[in-house]
This record gives C-alpha cells, sequence and structure tokens, in this order.
C-alpha cells in the first residue's frame, strides 16, 4: 500500500508540475512582406513585386490576428479605415509613374499623441480625450504623407506618455489597454512609445513613429529590439502633438533599421536635410568613438555584449577612447529636471487643451484631475501623482523654472556631453541603451534593474540618441547607444548604420509566453 501510495503521489506531482509548465504560444513569427524591412518594401513596391493594397490588406490581417486575437498584443489603438481606398489610389498612381516620394504606399502606425487628418482621436491614451478628433495634420505627419505614406492607424501608449503617476505602469492606457512585449509577452514593452515599438517589433506595419521626453523612444526600441531615433529637439516639429515639455519633447522614427530611421526622418525633419544620403558603411572609419564605461553598470549579462559591439566598431575602423568616470551631477539634478517637466507640462498642456474641439469636456490640467476622479477607469491601477505636482506649478516667468532649467541645461550639456566630446576629442559616445525587460507588474508599477547607460542625459539636452539592437539576454533584446551633440543628427544616424551593417544582431521576437519556457529555467525552477 505504501508503494501504491508513493507512485500515486509521484504521478500527481508530475502531472501538477506539467499544467504549471506554461508551454509556448504558437508561432507568430512574420512572414512574406509583412516581415520586411521598409527599404526592403520600399524596392518592392518599385519593382512591383507587391502592391500598396496587398501590404495594407496584409498589416491589417496581422493586426487582426495578433493583435486584437492570438497573443493580443495590444498594441494598435485605433486603425484608419479609409487605408485600403488610399492604398488603391496610391497604386493607380504608380501605375501612371507619379511617384509622390520614397514612402509611395508604405504604411506607418503613429503614436496616439500625434495628430492626423483621418478621423481618429488623439488621445494620448486617455477617455478624457476619446474625442479629440482634430482633422489636421501634425507637420511630420503632412511631411510622411507628402512623400506617400499611409497613415495606417494609431498606436496605443503609456497613458500621458508616462507623465501622470510616478507610480505607473509603462505600456498601459485607459483606452488601449496593456501592450505586450512580443519577445517574451509577461516582460515590460517600455514606455511610453511602447505601442509603436511592439508593433515594429512585431511586424504590425513598415514603421512607426514615437515620441520622447525621456527615454519613450529609446527604451521601448531597445527592449523590442528594433532601431530608435530621437532628434535633436527642434529638428521635428512638435506642433499637434500632445504635449509634456518644449525643451525635452520630440517626435522619432521606430523602425527595423537605420535605412528605415534616415528614410522617415528625411520626410519628418523640418530642415529637408537628406540623412539617406549621409548613410555610409565606413562612416566610422577614423572616427574617435568614446566608450561611457562609467554607464555599463554591473550585470555580467549586459557587459560581454557591450565589449562584443566595442569590437565590431573597432572592425569598422573607430578609435575607442575610453571614458572611466562620469561628470558628478549636482545632488539636486533630479529634482531640478523634475521641476522643469512640471512647470512646463502645466503650461503646454493648458495651452493645448485650449486648442481642442469643443468635444473635448477639459479644457485645463485642474479639469483633467477632475475628470480622473470621477471615471473609475483612469485610476484602476495608479494615481495621478504627476499631474497633481505640476497644478501646484506657477507660470514659466517663476525664478524656480529659470534657475532649474538652466541647471539642467549646464549638467548635461556644457558638463555633460559637450564636456565628453571636447575633454576626450571624441565624435560621439556610445554606451548600452537599456537592460533586458523585466516583468510587468500591476502591483508595484515599472520595477526596473538598475538602469545602464546615458540616454537620460541626452533626453535632458535634447542631443540626437540612436539606439540600435547588439544581442540578447535570455532572448531578451538590448540596444547600442549613439549619442552626439546638437545638431549631428546625421552622423549619429551614419555611426549607427555603421555598426548596424557589421553587426546584424535584429532578432525576429519569438512571442514566448516567459522565461519559464527558456530550456533550463524551466526545470531549474522545479524541485529536484
Amino acid at each position: 500500500m505504501k508503494v501504491m501510495y508513493w507512485l500515486i503521489s509521484l504521478l500527481a506531482l508530475l502531472l501538477s508540475n506539467a499544467c504549471s509548465r506554461p508551454e509556448p504560444v504558437a508561432d507568430h513569427r512574420a512572414t512574406a512582406w509583412s516581415s520586411n524591412t521598409l527599404p526592403e518594401i520600399a524596392a518592392a513596391l518599385r519593382a512591383g513585386e507587391v502592391t500598396s493594397e496587398e501590404l495594407v490588406q496584409g498589416y491589417l490581417d496581422r493586426i487582426e490576428r495578433i493583435d486584437r486575437h492570438g497573443p493580443n498584443l495590444r498594441a494598435v489603438l485605433a486603425l484608419n479605415h479609409d487605408a485600403l481606398n488610399e492604398s488603391r489610389a496610391l497604386d493607380r498612381l504608380r501605375a501612371q509613374d507619379q511617384i509622390l516620394g520614397p514612402l509611395h504606399g508604405i504604411p506607418i502606425l503613429l503614436k496616439d499623441n500625434i495628430a492626423s487628418k483621418e478621423p481618429l482621436p488623439t488621445t494620448a491614451g486617455s477617455y478624457a480625450l476619446k474625442d479629440n478628433v482634430t482633422n489636421r495634420d501634425a507637420p511630420l505627419v503632412a511631411g510622411l504623407r507628402e512623400q506617400g505614406a499611409i497613415i495606417l492607424g494609431k498606436t496605443n501608449l503609456s497613458e500621458w506618455a508616462n507623465f501622470r503617476s510616478q507610480a505607473s505602469m509603462s505600456g498601459w492606457s485607459g483606452l488601449g489597454g496593456q501592450v505586450k512585449n512580443p519577445h517574451m509577452l509577461d516582460r515590460n514593452p517600455c514606455g511610453s512609445s511602447s505601442g509603436s515599438g511592439v508593433a515594429v517589433a512585431a511586424s504590425l506595419a513598415a514603421a512607426a513613429i514615437g515620441t520622447e521626453t525621456n527615454g519613450s523612444v529609446i527604451c521601448p526600441a531597445t527592449v523590442n529590439g528594433i532601431v530608435g531615433f530621437k532628434p535633436t529637439v527642434g529638428v521635428v516639429s512638435q506642433q499637434f502633438i500632445v504635449p509634456i515639455s518644449p525643451t525635452q519633447d520630440t517626435a522619432g522614427p521606430m523602425t527595423k533599421t537605420v535605412t528605415g530611421a534616415a528614410m522617415l526622418l528625411d520626410a519628418m525633419d523640418t530642415l529637408e536635410f537628406d540623412y539617406l544620403a549621409r548613410l555610409d558603411a565606413e562612416f566610422l572609419q577614423g572616427k574617435r568613438v568614446g566608450v561611457a564605461r562609467f554607464a555599463v553598470g554591473t550585470d555580467t549579462s549586459i557587459q560581454p555584449i557591450f565589449d562584443a559591439a566595442l569590437r565590431v566598431l573597432e572592425s569598422v575602423g573607430a578609435e575607442l577612447v575610453e571614458i572611466d568616470s562620469g561628470y558628478e551631477m549636482p545632488a539636486d539634478f533630479n529634482a531640478l529636471t523634475f521641476d522643469v517637466l512640471l512647470y512646463e507640462f502645466k503650461h503646454s498642456i493648458n495651452q493645448y487643451l485650449t486648442q481642442t474641439p469643443p468635444e473635448v469636456v477639459s479644457r485645463s490640467l485642474a479639469d483633467l484631475i477632475q475628470f480622473n476622479l470621477i471615471h473609475p477607469r483612469e485610476l484602476a491601477l495608479f494615481d495621478q501623482s504627476i499631474f497633481e505636482a505640476a497644478q501646484l506649478k506657477g507660470p514659466l516667468s517663476d525664478e524656480v523654472y529659470q534657475k532649474a532649467r538652466a541647471a539642467t541645461f549646464l549638467a548635461t550639456r556644457d558638463k555633460g556631453i559637450d564636456r565628453y566630446l571636447e575633454e576626450y576629442g571624441v565624435d560621439l559616445l556610445v554606451a548600452p541603451s537599456g537592460v533586458p525587460a523585466p516583468r510587468r507588474d500591476p502591483i508595484n508599477g515599472d520595477v526596473w534593474p538598475p538602469f545602464v547607460g546615458i540616454g537620460w542625459m541626452a533626453a535632458v539636452a535634447g542631443y540626437p540618441h540612436a539606439t540600435v539592437p547588439m544581442g540578447t539576454v535570455g532572448k531578451l533584446p538590448i540596444g547600442l547607444s549613439f549619442i552626439g551633440t546638437a545638431g549631428d543628427d546625421a552622423g549619429v544616424l551614419a555611426s549607427a548604420f555603421a555598426y548596424e551593417q557589421a553587426s546584424l544582431q535584429r532578432v525576429e521576437p519569438a512571442f514566448l509566453v516567459n522565461a519559464e519556457t527558456l530550456a533550463g529555467i524551466g526545470d531549474a525552477l522545479e524541485a529536484p
């Protein structure tokens, strides 16, 4: 009897362990044209190998299959229901040799804080802006459209671009729910341009546009394994984009390749600069590259991947210069930078709301705070502590704001990035772009390991920053950052391109359920 009892108990334990071990989801990896990069798609359109209508229909089908169902990524918040008609019209123009530009017939997604003239609201993910149908193109969208791009729809995002609560969870919005990382579905997609990053990685469009105040293009790009570029503030117009900070806000391209990012920036740039023409696989030959060693951190899984990336840079002719010690920021630096954002957000969001359609009931930050209090969905997961702190701030003429703004610029520009470039005689800086994505946590909000890199410095300074995939840790992507001084957007992109062409580290997402599905991890977590 004891033996029989033991066998039954063992069988029950084995069955229990088998049931608790998650199985990988079905294979949702992209195939056919949806898996291609933006420049590959553009070339195929030119060669007549695919039509714009076929592309749009393919992406719509894929969105239905894996964004609305299947792994339910929730990356796309709204679709342009006229996109198919637009694609047919552009196909007819192509047949008549009337090509609008390099993006002719290419479907692109916009982060849903960017206005477009389609009858779609610009919501920032909030019910407060669900009726914000502006019927106007942001200048960057007009630029994309002039070159033939099709606006396929709007992407989900961290609500209010992650500037509502200090306890927020990246990728969640009241309107769109939670965006999922396609590499590992229980992992943080990072924000606030989470939907744009996931949509590109999961091949839901040829490319997407994100926006950044501090990390909101770079972080979702690195953790979703794609290219992200944050231009110098002012290179891309911020008009008709839901604002946070005039001194830090910028839209930027999110694509599978640096070439794709350059193509988009050519259309978005107010300066009409030809970034694509500057891309050169030998651009780093003879360039001095500052290695921000002080910002690598102590994660032993990141360091060897970063060192391998440095060897690639050397292989394409870069001269590496080690920067071992970082400039010590003022003790109150974080408080100063936060003050700048609070002041500027209150001023700019109040200004923005006065220009919204009459159907938008909330006409000020104070109205938004009240709106959230009476709509339970908005505060279901976290509070509005940032909104409340911003509401207490005075006008931009306040001396506190003026001094804080000057101090943060001094710390990140003159004594930060520009100081490193001059003191070490280097052309640009490189560092890891971030850490592997942690699990999503709806109880504690975003809980990240100690962060690495100097992306925060480029963000506060308003300087250009590109991230390119440099490898994976446990199937989770991490990126390599390229950072330059103000206005050196072309040089930063060209440097990123040279590395990308020599390394080719981008991997397609595997749609794993969690880390327990990886070989060795699931078994190690079980009792021996």
